[in-house]
């Protein structure tokens, strides 16, 4: 990240259609079913391939959720996809009852999350789905962090036979991981070692960490990275070790400070390895701008990370 002119970035979107239309020609269970969402899910290839087994319900999530969950039941596999704040949002009863609760082999898949709608404003911003859908037992919850992350949780979870919500971002991130890797639920990926703190991040912030870990390096801290793509099953193995090893933990998302991923490794920190910690996140609605400003007006620019670790220290 030392010179962004120079780095590609990858739509995590490109990825979960390649991969999906991979896994589609191999497997004729497989189907997708969006909400007048074919351009922003990148379901266009899919739809041209296999126009019967793309069903479009029209801006009705209720309906959307439900039409996913009848499908599983007769057996197919299929891929729900619509803008996160509106999957979640409006349909988070059919997501509890008849996904969770039922057990049905439904893919949520909720693309342009967190604030990547950033100019129209709160009501398109998605910074609460993780705690709408977190609580809900038995739905695994993965946030890939790059394009290679998420053709290998969406290998995973169409192979999976558990309900799962794959939570992918518009936003254009570097690639962070190799090429052969492979994908394991409830595992995090140490990215940097370090002793002094450790940063926690997950999707579009792990990159911005790993830019502040450089930046605290040449002031002296050794910053450890670690991404947690697997929000649900959580890796409570790795947060008791960076909290016990570290002793100081920041955690970075774009989502709500209130119930995401920090949330999550704090339950655990404060009941198996308590240490300094801070959650740095959105604490409350945020207002209309793009997504880069918006994330770097709430401290989640790598200044605002190096900030934020830096006081943690003291």
């Amino acid at each position: 990240m030392s010179n962004p002119d120079t780095i590609q970035l990858h739509d995590c979107r490109n990825a979960f259609s390649k991969t999906l239309e991979a896994l589609a020609e191999a497997d004729d269970r497989i189907v997708s079913v969006c909400n007048d969402s074919i351009g922003s899910s990148k379901l266009g290839g899919f739809r041209d391939k296999w126009p019967e087994r793309l069903i479009n319900v029209g801006i009705a999530e209720q309906t959307l959720v439900g039409a996913g969950a009848g499908l599983a039941n007769a057996g197919l596999v299929p891929f729900v996809c619509g803008a996160s704040c509106f999957l979640t949002g409006r349909a988070l009863e059919q997501i509890k009852a008849d996904i969770a609760y039922s057990n049905a082999n439904v893919k949520l898949c909720g693309v342009s999350s967190g604030v990547a709608y950033g100019e129209l404003g709160p009501t398109h911003h998605s910074i609460e789905d993780l705690a709408w859908t977190r609580p809900l037992a038995g739905l695994d919850i993965f946030v890939p962090v790059d394009d290679v992350e998420t053709a290998a949780v969406i290998r995973y979870v169409a192979q999976s036979d558990r309900p799962s919500f794959v939570r992918l971002s518009r936003m254009g991130v570097p690639r962070l991981l190799p090429e052969n890797y492979e994908f394991q639920p409830g595992k995090a990926q140490t990215l940097r070692e370090g002793q002094d703190i450790t940063l926690i991040g997950c999707g579009v912030t792990v990159c911005r960490a790993m830019e502040a870990a450089e930046r605290l390096a040449g002031e002296g801290i050794e910053a450890r990275v670690v991404n947690f793509p697997s929000i649900s099953p959580l890796d409570e193995e790795t947060i008791v070790q960076c909290a016990n090893d570290t002793r100081h933990v920041l955690t970075i998302e774009e989502h709500s400070v209130r119930g995401g991923m920090g949330s999550a490794i704090a339950e655990v920190v404060v009941s198996k390895a308590p240490c300094k910690m801070k959650l740095l996140g959105f604490p409350e609605f945020a207002p209309t701008g793009s997504a880069e400003w918006l994330l770097d007006h709430f401290g989640m620019s790598v200044n605002g990370i190096v900030d934020s670790a830096k006081a943690l220290l003291k």
